[in-house]
């Protein structure tokens, strides 16, 4: 297999949550791949993210990620913008006002671990990102 960037398997990670290709989206993790969403216990493992994607990719099916800016080192990719479509139950001009950044770890064209982080100015330097 072609070894790809970690920016671009990470944008095309975020490419198979937009179009809602769980298949793709599966296939994109690796067998222990980790979930972390803010200060939540991590989704843990390939079947488990599977699962909790399906689920979400379902009750959300116009949940998008709106990529701003990225920056990547050493195998991790992070992505600044933001969402619309997804459990908020905003309009998608409110949550397009709501910005936060993704952290993609990506280990042989595999995403190992996918971290919402918030976006803050020192999140932001800490992930190498200078957007304002």
């Amino acid at each position: 297999m072609k070894q790809c960037s970690p920016a671009a398997v990470a944008l095309s990670f975020v490419d198979c949550i937009n179009r809602s290709d769980h298949r793709a989206l599966v296939a994109a993790m690796s067998e222990d791949h980790q979930l972390e969403i803010f200060n939540e216990p991590p989704v843990v493992g390939r079947a488990a993210n599977a699962a909790a994607w399906l689920g979400y990719l379902k009750a959300f099916p116009n949940y998008a990620i709106h990529p701003r800016q990225l920056a990547e080192s050493g195998g991790v990719v992070a992505i600044l913008g933001h969402t619309t479509g997804s459990h908020l139950g905003l309009s998608d001009v409110e949550e397009s006002k709501l910005s936060l950044i993704w952290v993609a770890t990506v280990e042989n064209n595999l995403v190992t671990r996918w971290r919402l982080v918030e976006d803050t100015p020192k999140n932001r330097e800490e992930c190498g990102l200078t957007f304002h």
